[in-house]
């Protein structure tokens, strides 16, 4: 098939795009979130085309994945008309939880696709065609070495997204362990938490880099609160790390007793973390186990083939 899809999602998509497809992505000058292109940080097959909008028109399109609401109002600008269209919903609906509609409860001929049960769960998505397709991911290896007494975070634009992502519960972390923290626009964070910088360093490494940079970090905590399931969590467990996180959303579903700790109480998690740090052994079989239950319900065959079968459905 010939598949339209707006680069919004770069790991998800480096997952996607693995398949057996021509994904035509939209391109346009200076590169803006509705013409992205090509991701520069991840490795895409030659399947991966860039088009300019202009070009839209001209090119044999099967199916198109739209992310965002005004991306339809794109497909009909941009295309002239409508093939079949699934939408795509990363995230847990944000706003009057549980009765957000979700915008695509209401376009004719759509199917919906989300990430985690939860996410199904939550949104009201009225008569709209809904299904489930959870995450898979490009196998980076066991790469855990964890021999930095640390412990890693990985979240972008921690400081304006606050609450939601457990920005305020990182001093209670950072007493337990000195935290690496990656992800965009961190800089300052140890300041806005009021922590020493040794116990809250930041970097913004490049993603061909975050695998590595991850895997000698002892453990990896997940503070969030309130977001769809991290792929950060998943790629952790995939690295063969232990890790600690929060029983909210789809987290209680991802990691299993016996691939980390999961829990509300700030206290269990943050001895969990401890234990980690001084107990190198138990670190990795808990990582061990983490990474095959990420490989047994995230492994990117079983998503590709779930993603096939829906695409057949679609266009059939």
């Amino acid at each position: 098939m010939r598949i339209l899809i707006w680069h919004v999602h770069g790991s998800w998509t480096t997952a996607f795009v693995q398949g057996p497809h021509t994904y035509l992505v939209p391109v346009i000058p200076d590169r803006g979130p509705d013409g992205l292109g090509r991701a520069r940080t991840w490795d895409w097959p030659d399947s991966v085309i860039e088009v300019p909008p202009e070009r839209l028109r001209d090119e044999h399109i099967d199916l198109v994945i739209v992310q965002r609401p005004h991306e339809v109002a794109l497909v009909d600008q941009w295309l002239g008309r409508r093939p079949p269209i699934v939408y795509l919903e990363h995230n847990a609906p944000d706003g009057d939880v549980p009765d957000t509609r979700h915008p695509a409860a209401d376009l004719p001929g759509v199917t919906l696709v989300h990430v985690t049960h939860f996410n199904r769960l939550m949104w009201d998505a009225g008569p709209t065609e809904t299904t489930v397709i959870e995450h898979g991911i490009v196998d980076p290896g066991h790469r855990w070495t964890g021999e930095l007494e640390r412990a890693a975070v990985v979240v972008n634009e921690p400081i304006r997204r606050g609450r939601t992502t457990g920005t305020d519960l990182l001093p209670e972390f950072a007493r337990a362990a000195p935290l690496d923290v990656f992800g965009m626009r961190t800089e300052g964070l140890a300041e806005h938490i009021g922590v020493a910088p040794d116990r809250c360093r930041t970097q913004d490494v490049p993603q061909s880099d975050l695998h590595s940079e991850l895997a000698r970090r002892r453990v990896y905590v997940h503070p969030v609160r309130w977001t769809s399931l991290g792929l950060s969590l998943l790629e952790a467990m995939h690295l063969g790390m232990p890790v600690v996180a929060l029983a909210t959303t789809e987290v209680t579903e991802a990691v299993p007793p016996g691939a980390g700790v999961v829990s509300n109480r700030i206290d269990v998690l943050t001895d969990a973390v401890r234990d980690f740090l001084a107990d190198p052994l138990h670190a990795r079989t808990v990582g061990d186990g983490a990474r095959a239950a990420a490989m047994s319900r995230y492994g990117l065959s079983r998503f590709l083939d779930d993603w096939e079968r829906l695409l057949k459905e679609v266009t059939r």
